[in-house]
């Protein structure tokens, strides 16, 4: 890898007129957008990198919401950056925009996990190197549960039987509405969003929130909700609450809530797969975030910014750093094994399986109806599961074709 990283370097400088004499202020440098968490690793580790490679870093600190918006204008004025640190969910909006460059990893990308690639890939071309993902799982209280269940006919089956011996108030919770942690119970049935093409790409023509699959787990959970096994009116804090407190035994979210449940005392753990729709079934499929580092389209170091996302940023020091900062499981595998939090592990486990969140520009017409259909099959109870998706299939199918 360092000798393609130097043949890399000696095909950029050779560029320079051999009459002149590089001075320090003419060295190659590359400037990379990052928020605080990152821009302090980059700036740490970045030294070795500069030393050894005769290259000048020059990390601009930018609050992470903000660095899209960003390169969006600098980058077509020419005073944007070279490189940027990003999640993988912008792709879609950069890429149709032309403000990024495609990334090369080789063979080298068989050292990521597949989902990760499979995230900042868009339309079968990779255009960043991740170094971190993220997901939601199944958290149990382990002095109610003892084994996790396997299917979500067990889940039922657990919540009934911890109610009714008073063990804790609920066996398996969740908030009203919110699709994102609905996901996994609804691919667990079989459901989906947009299907996916033999190519691993997202198909925007074929849209799974009615499909059988999307309506039985709807259904499921609005059978939980009418037998009183999941309380109705629950927003995100309050459903958390429910489980930090004992008074729930089982729910699914992420990892911004383990130091919370860690620092209350709570006794749990995560499950290395959610739960599958029936007996014998594949396990529930979370939708996975990525996060990683992608060239400008308008860098005018593109060989450069390429060797260092392919050397540097794919390294394992430099990706074992960016996890101890972020808290995220690090998308290298040689990195991934040696996290040693028991609670990351199972979280890695469980997201082994998962989706990567579409980047597709359609996905903004599905959040809004499918969420308004998972509320109104928890609030109303007399509402048809299968009518409910129906009709958000339908606007989200009328809102991409541009009727509404």
């Amino acid at each position: 890898m360092k000798k393609r990283m130097t043949l890399l370097l000696v095909a950029v400088l050779v560029m320079v007129p051999f009459a002149s004499t590089i001075q320090a202020q003419e060295a190659p440098a590359l400037t990379i957008w990052a928020d605080e968490t990152r821009a302090g690793v980059i700036e740490e580790l970045g030294a070795g990198f500069e030393e050894e490679y005769g290259v000048t870093l020059n990390v601009q600190q930018l609050a992470f919401g903000d660095i899209r918006d960003q390169l969006r204008v600098a980058g077509p004025a020419g005073e944007g950056p070279d490189v940027i640190v990003g999640a993988h969910d912008w792709l879609g909006e950069l890429v149709l925009n032309g403000l990024l460059s495609p990334v090369d990893l080789g063979d080298a990308a068989a050292d990521f996990s597949e989902v990760a690639i499979n995230a900042f890939s868009y339309d079968g071309t990779l255009y960043g190197v991740p170094y971190a993902t993220e997901n939601i799982a199944f958290f149990y209280n382990t002095d109610l549960v003892e084994t996790p269940p396997a299917t979500w006919a067990e889940v039922r089956t657990l919540s009934e039987e911890i109610m009714d011996s008073g063990a804790a108030d609920y066996g398996y919770i969740r908030q009203e509405g919110d699709p994102y942690h609905f996901f996994p119970i609804q691919t667990a049935f079989g459901g989906y969003v947009f299907g996916i093409g033999d190519d691993g790409a997202y198909d925007p023509t074929d849209v799974g929130i009615d499909a059988p699959g999307s309506i039985a787990a709807l259904q499921w959970l609005q059978d939980m909700v009418k037998d009183g096994l999941i309380p109705t009116g629950l927003d995100g804090v309050a459903a958390e609450t429910l489980f930090q407190d004992g008074s729930a035994a089982m729910y699914i979210t992420g990892p911004w809530n383990i130091q919370k449940f860690v620092d209350a005392g709570l006794n749990f753990a995560i499950a290395p797969a959610i739960p599958a729709g029936e007996e014998g079934g594949e396990p529930g499929k979370p939708f996975i975030g990525a996060q990683g580092f992608m060239v400008s389209a308008f860098s005018e170091n593109p060989l450069l910014a390429q060797a260092f996302l392919t050397e540097f940023v794919a390294s394992e020091e430099v990706q074992l750093a960016l996890y101890e900062k972020g808290n995220r499981t690090p998308a290298l595998l040689s990195a991934m094994e040696k996290v040693e939090d028991p609670y990351l592990a199972a979280l890695g486990e469980a997201g082994a399986v998962g989706l990567p969140m579409p980047a597709i520009p359609e996905m903004s017409a599905v959040w809004t109806a499918w969420g308004d259909s998972v509320t109104l099959a928890m609030q109303d109870t007399t509402k048809s599961p299968a009518e409910l998706f129906t009709v958000a299939a339908d606007t989200i199918r009328s809102t991409i074709a541009g009727e509404e």
